[in-house]
């Protein structure tokens, strides 16, 4: 017999057609990956209370509320994804969004799952996966580009991630869409706005950052002059800003007065737009 199957080998037999791999040990699926990836709407309200909503089209300032209560923020995601909040005193923290309560209730205090320092609130929400960028400042003019996955943390207690210059405030946190074409437009108080390129700002896991406008030390401690507003813009978009009930658009090109380096002190907007409100990007 092995004669016989020697010789039809050598007749009828060709080159092995699989290949011989050496394979890597089989572990089990993570929670998150057996989720499937439907869009979701995080909604935090003023007094910390979370909820999730299905879908994208959701409009959170029409939801229901806690009397004395409202909404803040709100970030759309996946419900694959982590809910990262930023608080008042620079810290990030996740939960799962699948895990949050349904819209269709109040929501749930997040006090009752993460444990911040006492007195602190909440001041951002953000989704996305984890290479997304992220402008991180404070309002005494520092500030940095990070990535969501350098806000991750297991720990309810969060991680520091941004650190505060004396007396100053955490800003909402900005999504970044292009971090070498998009433009940073910080405006003070006082009515003074600059403009830059984004990529002249690090990136950076944590810190204070680097200096986004200038406001004197003195100034930003005893809380006279502060960053109001601060965004980031794309070639195509174009900036509202809302001072009382007056507003003023502007496109990229009408920003060129106000284009400088980083760390410069900008220069005043015109007169009855020094009061500024908020800004808008469309």
């Amino acid at each position: 017999i092995r004669k016989e199957v020697m010789k039809d080998a050598e007749e009828f037999g060709d080159d092995r057609c699989s290949a011989i791999v050496t394979r890597v040990e089989a572990q089990a699926f993570s929670e998150t990956e057996l989720l499937s990836a439907e869009p979701l709407t995080v909604v935090l309200s003023e007094r910390g209370w979370a909820r999730a909503a299905k879908g994208h089209e959701v409009d959170p300032t029409s939801l229901q509320y806690k009397s004395g209560d409202g909404f803040k923020f709100s970030a759309k995601g996946r419900s694959n994804q982590n809910a990262i909040f930023i608080d008042s005193t620079g810290r990030a923290y996740s939960l799962a969004a699948h895990t949050l309560p349904s819209a269709r209730g109040q929501g749930e205090p997040l006090t009752g799952r993460l444990t911040p320092e006492s007195g602190a609130s909440f001041e951002g929400i953000l989704m996305g996966d984890e290479f997304q960028r992220i402008l991180l400042a404070s309002d005494a003019g520092y500030g940095f580009v990070t990535k969501i996955a350098d806000l991750q943390s297991k720990n309810k207690s969060g991680k520091s991630v941004l650190k505060l210059p004396v007396a100053s405030k955490v800003l909402s946190p900005i999504v970044v869409n292009d971090y070498e074409q998009d433009l940073v437009v910080a405006i003070t108080i006082e009515g003074r706005m600059l403009s830059f390129a984004l990529s002249e700002l690090p990136e950076l896991s944590r810190g204070k950052g680097n200096k986004i406008i200038s406001i004197p030390t003195a100034r930003a401690s005893e809380r006279v002059e502060f960053v109001v507003a601060l965004c980031v813009l794309g070639e195509k978009d174009s900036l509202t800003i809302h001072a009382g009930r007056r507003h003023l658009s502007m496109k990229i090109s009408d920003l060129e007065h106000y284009r400088g380096e980083r760390g410069r002190r900008g220069n005043k907007l015109p007169r009855g737009f020094q009061n500024v409100d908020r800004v808008e990007v469309t």
